[in-house]
C-alpha cells in the first residue's frame, strides 16, 4: 500500500541523504550508513513507512526487539 507522502517530500529526503553521503568525502560508503540515513529520513516522513523499513532492515522478529 502506498503511503500518503508527496513526491516533493520524497525528493527532499533523497536530496538530504545524497548531501550527507557526499559530505563524507568518500567514494564508497558502507550500506550500513546508507540504511541509517534512510531510516532517519523515513522517520521524519512517515512513521508507518519507517516501521516497515526498519523491521526488514534490522530483521526484527517481534515488537520487543523494535523498542
Amino acid at each position: 500500500e502506498k503511503r500518503p507522502v508527496s513526491v516533493e517530500r520524497l525528493e527532499a529526503a533523497l536530496a538530504h541523504i545524497k548531501h550527507k553521503l557526499r559530505a563524507t568525502g568518500e567514494r564508497e560508503v558502507k550500506s550500513l550508513v546508507v540504511g541509517e540515513l534512510v531510516m532517519g529520513e523515513l522517520q521524519k516522513l512517515d512513521e508507518v513507512a519507517y516501521i516497515r523499513f526498519a523491521s526488514v532492515y534490522r530483521r526484527f522478529q517481534d515488537l520487543n526487539e523494535f523498542r
